[in-house]
């Protein structure tokens, strides 16, 4: 049984607690009985739009898409996505996406935007998308080619954006682009383009070992309105950063949600398994490897929720360095837990459709998208070099 200790810390209270039991309680209901997808890119599709309806039929997107005077609680946010990634990574997926896609604008939307787009998406009616990587610009986004040219009171975008969430199956992209000459990320801005803008196309659909709707999208000549901008000319990487210091944090704490899971999983298979004719669990490696995997998930949920908390305490502050430590942490050791996992499992733990093989391929993403690891070690060391001065 996932562990439930970690709710009485001091990070969270009983409204937290509630929401915990109720979703674990709606999961094992409606998502758990699911059956997987498998590889085959259009039944992904398929099962990602029913678990966005799904989730928003039962309300369980406004704690990731609040409403138009609304704001993000990101221990809430981190709790469904522990909770819902214990049960199902497509799940994670399907509610998290929603969030991203909506993020910027949630943040800095106007009004109008705010009412045009986050309803349908809360609601579960139609699906969001962020787009900011490109080919050649990942972790570096100030090498972002894309640009927005003003032309009257339109504004024609053209570049390619790769590695994105839900293309393809996305209503509206949220659409980081080039607008003036300053260099690096000084010069960006962010536009909601409707998916269908004649002028964007979804070029390729990439198949990844852990299946998503992932894909490449191409704007060509492709114009919105000046009102498509997000806030003003310029503020795109203020817009991206603000978005992910909020979001960052949860991808932790799916990964937690995968750890807490490949954990149980070999906890029952040690206590089933029998080797030389002892149950697996009586051996003092076996419990070597239980106890390193317990301390690591209970270091990154502490690192999660700080970071969760510290933001819900002052929702207009930065996090910057605890999201960036939670993400680090919890994504790396997640890894290793389910690794261990596997190890526990023996050659069943490598066989398709056992949880442990799922969860092994699900984390190894996480570890890179939102910012490497890499790059949460050059956020870290920043934040801490700049307090020293």
């Amino acid at each position: 049984m996932v562990d439930s200790t970690f709710l009485d810390w001091p990070f969270l209270d009983d409204t937290h607690r509630q929401l915990v039991q109720d979703l674990r309680v709606w999961t094992a209901q409606q998502v758990a009985p699911l059956e997987e997808p498998g590889h085959d890119l259009s039944a992904v599709d398929e099962h990602c739009r029913h678990l966005v309806r799904l989730l928003g039929d039962a309300g369980w997107l406004k704690y990731c898409v609040p409403g138009v005077n609304g704001f993000i609680g990101v221990r809430n946010l981190c709790l469904c996505r522990e909770t819902l990634g214990y049960t199902s990574g497509l799940a994670d997926f399907a509610f998290a996406m929603q969030g991203l896609g909506t993020g910027p604008i949630s943040l800095y939307g106007s009004d109008e935007q705010k009412r045009r787009y986050l309803p349908p998406v809360a609601e579960g009616k139609a699906i969001a998308a962020f787009a900011i990587s490109e080919p050649n610009a990942g972790s570096d986004v100030g090498a972002m080619t894309t640009a927005a040219v003003a032309v009257g009171a339109d504004y024609v975008i053209n570049g390619s954006k790769t590695w994105i969430s839900n293309a393809g199956l996305a209503d509206h992209y949220v659409v980081f682009a080039r607008t003036g000459g300053a260099p690096g990320p000084r010069g960006l801005s962010a536009f909601i383009v409707d998916a269908d803008n004649p002028g964007l196309r979804v070029s390729e659909r990439i198949p990844v070992s852990a299946p998503h709707p992932l894909g490449t999208i191409r704007l060509e000549d492709c114009r919105v309105p000046a009102t498509a901008m997000l806030s003003k000319p310029g503020d795109g990487f203020k817009i991206a950063m603000a978005t992910l210091d909020i979001f960052r944090s949860s991808v932790g704490a799916a990964s937690l949600g995968f750890a807490r899971r490949a954990f149980d999983e070999a906890i029952r298979q040690s206590k089933k398994r029998v080797v030389f004719g002892k149950h697996l669990s009586e051996y003092q490696l076996t419990q070597v490897k239980l106890a390193d995997m317990a301390v690591s998930i209970d270091a990154a949920a502490l690192l999660i929720y700080r970071a969760a908390w510290t933001k819900d305490r002052n929702p207009g502050g930065r996090v910057t360095r605890e999201a960036a430590m939670a993400k680090l942490y919890a994504t790396e050791e997640a890894q290793k837990v389910i690794d261990q996992a596997v190890q526990i499992f023996g050659g069943m733990g490598v066989v398709s459709g056992v949880v442990v093989e799922g969860l092994y391929r699900e984390i190894r993403s996480l570890r890179i998208y939102e910012g490497t690891s890499e790059i949460q070690k050059l956020i870290i060391a920043a934040t801490v070099l700049a307090e020293d001065q």
